[in-house]
């Protein structure tokens, strides 16, 4: 049979047209030394440098999350303790270790939009949030703005620099690195939501050990955090309006134990309080669970 196109022969495909050798020069153009390789593993290089920092980011703010608990633990204690500015001073020392970790945070966002990172970051800085809040109104019965918490989040570093002018003679200059971390409106809110959870439990044992003022001072501080959470409503994230429900719930519990106090303080022994109140706290958590 000739090599001529028959009725039982194949058609050619057109690329046996082309030379393999030509084929493989193809290939040998598209090595590790090309334009196109050297952008790709450019890009391979960003990706997993990014990816890298933001699981450096997870572990410190899961250290930022445990360090603060323990702060809230911690200062749950200054109801049973003798010594309150023990505890306070204690608490303070805690609070300093957690922001050293989120100076390391503010060190590794340096130079970087943190909103890229904050899923990273936002855990860790709510649950500081709860803590510093917490223990500021354990000092002055007030809430702590997001100012406030900012100003505390400025790290300054002054290193000496040395510097020879001649061999005989050096001097030496200070150079200053400053890293900040701001806590975003988000974080600061749902670290204020949390901290009511905190006050309600407060305010539970508190009156286990004979406190029936705090109760009623809990209340009105809670009453004004839940009217301000009311001016945002659903229009805010998901989690602010998720929130706003559990505090409406501390607050109901709080407000119950203010109006057994006021109503049957007298008929209930001191040392049984905070067990009628925590019974119906729990009374009240399965009513809403059924509904």
């Amino acid at each position: 049979m000739s090599g001529k196109e028959g009725s039982g022969g194949f058609r050619k495909r057109k690329h046996d047209n082309f030379p393999h050798g030509q084929r493989r020069e193809d290939k040998e153009n598209v090595t590790s030394s090309s334009a196109l390789m050297i952008s790709f593993k450019s890009f391979q290089l960003e990706l997993d440098t990014r990816h890298d920092k933001y699981e450096r980011l997870v572990k410190l703010s899961r250290d930022i999350t445990i360090e603060s608990k323990r702060t809230i633990f911690l200062l749950h204690r200054i109801t049973s303790s003798p010594n309150r500015e023990e505890i306070l001073n204690e608490s303070e020392v805690k609070l300093d270790a957690v922001r050293q970790k989120i100076k390391q945070v503010a060190q590794e966002l340096t130079g970087e939009d943190m909103y890229q990172f904050h899923r990273a970051i936002s855990p860790g800085l709510q649950e500081y949030v709860e803590a510093v809040s917490f223990q500021y109104f354990i000092k002055t019965h007030s809430l702590i703005s997001a100012e406030e918490i900012n100003k505390q989040l400025v790290f300054t570093l002054e290193e000496k620099e040395e510097t020879t002018n001649t061999p005989s003679s050096s001097s030496h200059n200070k150079q200053q690195h400053t890293w900040s971390l701001k806590v975003t409106p988000v974080d600061y809110l749902l670290g204020v939501a949390d901290l009511t959870g905190e006050l309600m439990r407060l305010c539970i044992s508190s009156v286990g050990n004979g406190d029936i003022d705090t109760p009623f001072e809990l209340s009105q501080f809670l009453r004004q955090i839940y009217d301000g959470f009311t001016y945002i409503g659903n229009t805010g994230p998901y989690e602010v309006s998720k929130k706003l429900y559990t505090l409406k719930q501390s607050l109901a519990k709080v407000e119950n134990a203010c109006y057994t106090l006021k109503v049957r303080g007298s008929e209930i022994p001191k040392h049984m309080l905070a067990d009628v109140f925590s019974t119906k706290a729990d009374m009240m958590d399965r009513e809403e669970g059924l509904s």
